[in-house]
């Protein structure tokens, strides 16, 4: 089964940021070379919730798809280019997916497939957004607000910000307990249903992307911790 990951690192040296930096182009060579790496995508972070234009220079990611969950666990565990970002980071957290929904595209292209059934229980989405260029200010002004509303949601088991191209390129990554619970999100009347309504009204982005998983499983930690704890205490 075609299984998704996503692997953060955060670097906390100046050293250590810096090759990280320069990775976002050297990286490319080597996981061309991964076996069995279908797709992939390398991408930095913003700063606070990772909602914002502002780089957060310490946590990148590397977004990949796999033909399985255990082709993936064996790359992930042993590919030359994972190896060297934890050698270089302070720490690292990879969680393994399997889509249920895919819907819009990404580079002009379908990055995952839906290969599982939605189910019951946690799930995580995806969003890739490209926003237009003469609108990019005004959809950056609305951000504040909508990192807000996340942040303080006390559902959101886990939530990053990350993108391939600072202020053009948007991808939001959130873990939810049930898919209830994302949707009422998505409905309340608030800073994040007015930003989605004007971005439908005015056309601010040139492509999206939206995608649900099945969490599969997770390796390594953030934050000194596993960011699907708080799925446990809520299904406890």
């Amino acid at each position: 089964m075609e299984t998704v990951t996503l692997s953060l690192f955060r670097f906390p040296s100046i050293p250590a940021r810096l090759w990280a930096f320069g990775q976002m182009a050297l990286a490319r060579w080597g996981l061309r070379r991964t076996p069995d790496l279908l797709q992939w995508k390398l991408c930095g972070s913003g700063t606070g919730e990772g909602f914002t234009p502002v780089p957060n220079t310490a946590v990148y990611a590397i977004l990949a798809t796999w033909p399985s969950e255990e082709i993936a666990r064996e790359r992930i565990a042993n590919a030359p280019v994972w190896a060297r970002w934890r050698a270089h980071a302070a720490e690292d957290w990879t969680i393994f997916l399997a889509a249920t929904s895919v819907r819009g595209q990404w580079a002009g292209a379908q990055p995952f497939h839906a290969v599982a059934e939605p189910g019951e229980g946690p799930l995580a989405a995806l969003t890739r957004a490209t926003v237009k260029p003469k609108v990019a200010l005004k959809f950056w002004g609305s951000v504040p607000d909508i990192s807000k509303v996340i942040g303080m949601d006390g559902h959101v088991a886990f939530k990053i910000g990350i993108g391939e191209v600072p202020l053009l390129h948007q991808v939001t990554f959130s873990i939810w307990p049930d898919t209830q619970t994302m949707a009422e999100f998505a409905r309340h009347d608030g800073p994040h249903a007015r930003a989605i309504k004007r971005v439908r009204d005015e056309k601010w982005f040139s492509e999206e992307l939206y995608a649900r998983f099945r969490i599969l499983g997770e390796c390594g930690s953030w934050g000194g911790d596993s960011p699907l704890k708080p799925l446990e205490r809520s299904a406890a």
